[in-house]
């Protein structure tokens, strides 16, 4: 099946749960609900509260007889501490990390398995962009978690198609790099836009077999908007074909947002990098929100009557080098809780005005221009296309 295209699908149902103080209760509910399988694929995972309540809650699934699975990417899980990984595999979790580092593999250590799904029965998913780590899911005394996220509970037939995907990845797992990346020459196709505005989902994913997908299918979306195009990333570093479609659909009269990383980011220099941007997008219309509270890490997009969310960064890096996955649904009341959650968003936001951009500090810009030469210099020593 590597190397598949997934088709749209009929008949689903979501419910989009957003932060942590949210949706780390639904998954353990979710988890502890679960009678015959438990699949987790995820890349950061660390010891703390969080992990603690997990590993808890997967060993009892196992003990009342329900087969435990985990999928960690051994570079993203390198702070779960080797005892709790001995309680689960003691407990009868199967245990398995995505392409362990080794010197002799050279640059192939830098592919990674990024994406997050937990599939519970077969029958139910989530999906999104999620951590099991403190900051992500472990409230702090306001009540909220220090990163902003949102993931995805899905049902219906998208799910055995979410299961086959985890299946391809599962069964890979151990194999050396060599057999983990050959590439499959193939041009990815872009299924058509489904007809009906409910229950349609489809599984969008990247790999080194299968091309960029999910990023072709923004860029479908983008060139056909009408009225939208909202879309939230961390890390804002966009290939050119990206850029253009947003400049083009901003200039013919679409309402094209980005919502960005304000000064709350874990990697600043990756935003420092990604301003360099900010001043022909903006002469173009788009409007730029930095949102402030906490640091946003959603992987959204918003185009029209369809949405994309999940594990992908649109990124140079991540679109080279990483597993991904995204869900694209077009079901109106998905569309309606997604646009609710960015115009929340957009509040708590900075919005950029050309004028002020002219008016930054010299400091501000020389950041930009040394972190913006950086990025450019790592983009030709890894032969990483724009």
């Amino acid at each position: 099946m590597t190397g598949i295209t997934y088709p749209w699908r009929e008949g689903n149902t979501y419910r989009l749960t957003v932060n942590g103080e949210h949706f780390f209760p639904e998954l353990l509910e979710q988890l502890q609900q679960a009678r015959e399988t438990i699949d987790i694929e995820m890349y950061l995972v660390t010891s703390g509260q969080v992990t603690a309540r997990l590993v808890k809650v997967l060993i009892a699934a196992v003990e009342r007889g329900v087969q435990v699975r985990c999928l960690f990417d051994a570079v993203g899980s390198r702070e779960f501490a080797e005892p709790e990984r001995e309680q689960l595999r003691h407990a009868g979790v199967d245990l398995r990390f995505y392409n362990p580092l080794n010197w002799r593999f050279g640059s192939r250590n830098f592919h990674r398995d990024h994406r997050k799904i937990v599939l519970v029965d077969q029958v139910r998913a989530m999906v999104g962009g999620m951590g099991l780590t403190d900051p992500f899911c472990q409230a702090d005394a306001s009540g909220q978690t220090e990163w902003h996220e949102q993931m995805l509970l899905i049902e219906g037939p998208v799910v055995a198609d979410w299961q086959d995907l985890f299946e391809q990845e599962w069964n890979k797992a151990g194999l050396p790099p060599d057999a983990l990346l050959a590439p499959l020459r193939r041009k990815v196709s872009v299924p058509p836009h489904p007809q009906g505005d409910a229950g349609h989902g489809r599984v969008a994913y990247i790999d080194s077999r299968h091309g960029k997908e999910v990023l072709n299918c923004l860029l479908a979306a983008v060139r056909r908007a009408d009225t939208r195009v909202w879309l939230a990333t961390p890390y804002f570093l966009p290939a050119w074909r990206i850029r253009r479609a947003l400049q083009r659909a901003a200039r013919r009269g679409v309402d094209v947002r980005l919502l960005l990383c304000g000064q709350r980011i874990d990697h600043p220099q990756v935003r420092y990098a990604g301003q360099r941007f900010y001043s022909r997008l903006l002469k173009s219309g788009v409007r730029i929100y930095e949102y402030q509270p906490r640091f946003l890490h959603l992987k959204t997009a918003l185009v029209d009557d369809w949405v994309s969310l999940g594990s992908c960064n649109f990124d140079h890096w991540t679109l080279h080098w990483n597993l991904e996955a995204n869900h694209q649904a077009v079901d109106a009341g998905l569309i309606a809780d997604v646009a609710s959650s960015f115009e929340t968003d957009f509040t708590d936001s900075k919005e950029w005005t050309l004028t002020q951009w002219r008016e930054l500090p010299w400091q501000h810009r020389l950041k930009i221009r040394v972190w913006g030469q950086i990025n450019r210099w790592v983009m030709f020593w890894f032969d990483i296309k724009r």
